[in-house]
């Protein structure tokens, strides 16, 4: 297993730099440059130009590609082009905001989505199954910032339980973690159901319930670890979610984490902010992955890597 994680490890280099060329392509052919909000639309050609100058902005794209890379090399993201801070340290100071959200509304949708997954086939076609499933669809079938606007207007404008925007205390934290975590639980329950009625329907199982064992330790003992294998899957995708996810829900209650950062940014044409931020979810994204490998072996011991 550490064989396999180290060379899970190595294999992530060339992917992240494979991403640095097309994140970095996209941002700087993408019309508009930070100059045009640095100097204002009154500016002389003189001005513009040195501007671009000091920023590097004049030399060919690939030599500011290999500037980038370089710096990349030694840690270091880069310099916000509007705010003159280092791109790492503006990340690390946006970073719990948004992880405070994320893992949280992991936590919930997990906790909601494997319970009610698992009543759902246990119980198929009956009143639970169709409760379940019909959370479910409800779920699936709405945005996240739309849920997101509904508790904001049902919760904060209206009942005035929680605050509008902002963060720092437990309030603040309720509803982004509900409209996160009951939407992606939505999803996450339908697997469930799914991979449970698979594996209820299987040998072993008949053989569990035949030698008298009761209900309850044949779906945790014997059922659940075997079907958790493609739930694994979708909980390595949503630990990159933690991050990706949050840029809808960080504009809808205005909170300062790293999605808002990465909107404000790309706004900006802040090419160094944007760079650093795609690198950081990109790099959860890869780890989320590399988890679930891992925990393939840990629910299922027939795995061998």
């Amino acid at each position: 297993m550490l064989k396999y994680t180290v060379k899970k490890l190595i294999m992530m280099i060339p992917v992240l730099f494979g991403l640095t060329v097309i994140i970095f392509m996209i941002l700087h052919l993408a019309p508009g440059s930070p100059v045009d909000l640095i100097v204002g639309p009154n500016a002389t050609p003189e001005v513009y130009e040195n501007v671009t100058k000091s920023l590097g902005l004049d030399r060919p794209l690939i030599t500011q590609y290999f500037v980038f890379v370089r710096n990349l090399l030694k840690g270091d993201l880069g310099t916000s082009i509007l705010q003159q801070r280092p791109v790492a340290e503006m990340i690390l100071q946006r970073l719990p905001v948004t992880l405070e959200v994320g893992v949280w509304a992991l936590i919930t949708s997990f906790a909601l989505a494997i319970p009610i997954g698992i009543v759902a086939a246990v119980h198929r076609n009956s009143k639970l199954d169709y409760a379940a499933m019909s959370f479910a669809l409800v779920g699936i079938s709405m945005p996240t910032f739309w849920f997101g606007l509904i508790l904001l207007y049902l919760f904060a404008f209206r009942l005035g339980w929680f605050p509008v925007s902002g963060y720092g205390t437990w309030q603040h934290l309720v509803l982004p973690v509900i409209a996160a975590g009951l939407t992606d639980a939505a999803v996450t329950a339908r697997m469930v159901r799914s991979s449970m009625l698979e594996v209820v329907g299987q040998d072993y199982i008949r053989t569990a319930r035949s030698k008298g064992l009761k209900e309850n330790t044949v779906i945790s003992k014997h059922a659940l670890k075997n079907a958790l294998i493609p739930v694994i899957t979708l909980l390595g995708m949503r630990i990159g979610w933690i991050i990706g996810g949050s840029v809808t829900l960080e504009i809808v209650f205005n909170r300062p984490g790293i999605g808002r950062l990465m909107v404000d940014a790309i706004f900006a044409r802040d090419y160094p902010v944007v760079q650093g931020a795609m690198l950081v979810l990109t790099a959860f994204i890869l780890l989320g992955n590399l988890l679930a490998d891992i925990l393939y072996a840990v629910a299922d011991p027939r795995i061998k890597y």
